[in-house]
């Protein structure tokens, strides 16, 4: 999404690069891999708050940049980018699951559950075809 909002790939490039990495999980998934994308969303305001602790705690400044900031003022385009990005590389196979990263202790039991939901449904799938 940074190459296409900030101008670093074409058009031509950020839609090759959809289909190649659609390809490449197709690959993993007809060799018997699982694949699992987890995109863990915030919205703005949640953002803003994390921006400024990082910027007043010691031990987080390291997260915090002036490019974070700069970007942030992008987020319409990158919304835009998102939400395209997801809608053309959610595929059976290797299905985006969306997590909403505002309360973080949420998000992290939300990815474990959902990891070891599909894994078992992976592995039952398996273990019925051989």
């Amino acid at each position: 999404m940074v190459e296409r909002v900030e101008g670093f790939a074409t058009v031509r490039e950020w839609e090759r690069a959809y289909s190649e990495m659609l390809e490449m999980e197709r690959q993993i998934y007809s060799h018997g891999g699982l694949v699992i994308k987890f995109f863990v969303a915030i919205d703005k305001d949640t953002q803003l708050e994390r921006f400024e602790d990082r910027e007043v705690e010691p031990d987080k400044q390291y997260k915090i940049t002036d490019e974070d900031w700069r970007n942030r003022e992008k987020w319409n385009q990158y919304i835009e980018a998102m939400d395209e990005m997801l809608d053309r590389t959610n595929v059976d196979f290797a299905p985006w699951i969306i997590v909403e990263g505002n309360n973080k202790n949420f998000a992290r039991i939300k990815v474990i559950k959902e990891f070891l939901r599909l894994a078992k449904k992976h592995l039952e799938e398996y273990e019925n075809n051989n």
